[in-house]
């Protein structure tokens, strides 16, 4: 009577440690950064979501639905594998945010960044605080990052024309790895929205979340 208490004791605790260790390896959270300055943040609503629903869909991530905003200087940053950022305007980073951020990144954590037109020389001065030695790197388009379940050949989709300009992938790497990934001149997270907001052709808004997709996928092999 005792060993069989004892067996169904360690079948249950067991079952519960199989839970636990599956629920930690496959339930993922993703996060929206929140940043002081002016810029607006908060921009395009309904973009991570629909990149989380089409990641889901088409590439087995199983990441909550809702995503949380997570202030820069917030210790909690540390509870997600990836985090976006995008706006407009003004990023400031404080001294102990900008050493938070480059602690997060350099423990395995995951920042993409999103230019949705005029963030784009404030966020290269405040990255340099985070990463004073280190430049943004143009990342060809044989990069991984490019290459996931979506093959994404020419690289980075325009979306959204401003100046006339190509779009460009940047990134830092510490230490050899990529730990931030920078989309300019293609308003990538515009791309995820909503159709009805901006109106663009499915083709090009399938191309955004394909790329989007290959961004939260390399983010969480690497």
């Amino acid at each position: 009577m005792l060993l069989n208490s004892i067996n169904l004791y360690l079948q249950k605790f067991i079952i519960i440690l199989f839970f636990s260790i599956s629920f930690q390896i496959f339930a993922q959270e993703i996060a929206v950064l929140k940043y002081n300055g002016g810029g607006d943040w908060y921009a395009n609503p309904t973009a991570i979501p629909n990149l989380i629903e089409f990641s889901n869909k088409h590439t087995n991530t199983l990441i909550t639905e809702n995503p949380r905003s997570i202030a820069v200087g917030n210790s909690d940053l540390f509870n997600f594998p990836i985090v976006f950022m995008t706006g407009h305007g003004n990023v400031y980073f404080t001294e102990k945010e900008a050493k938070n951020l480059r602690q997060y990144l350099i423990s395995g954590g995951f920042l993409h960044i999103s230019d949705n037109y005029g963030l784009d020389k404030y966020i290269r001065r405040e990255l340099k605080k985070v990463f004073p030695t280190i430049e943004l790197q143009e990342i060809p388009t044989n990069h991984p990052i490019y290459n996931q379940t979506f093959l994404l050949k020419k690289g980075l989709p325009k979306i959204h024309e401003h100046n006339k300009k190509a779009p460009q992938g940047f990134g830092l790497f510490f230490e050899g790895r990529l730990v931030c990934f920078y989309d300019y001149e293609s308003d990538l997270s515009d791309g995820w929205e909503d159709a009805s907001i901006h109106n663009n052709p499915e083709e090009i808004r399938l191309k955004a979340l394909q790329m989007g997709s290959n961004i939260i996928e390399y983010a969480f092999k690497n």
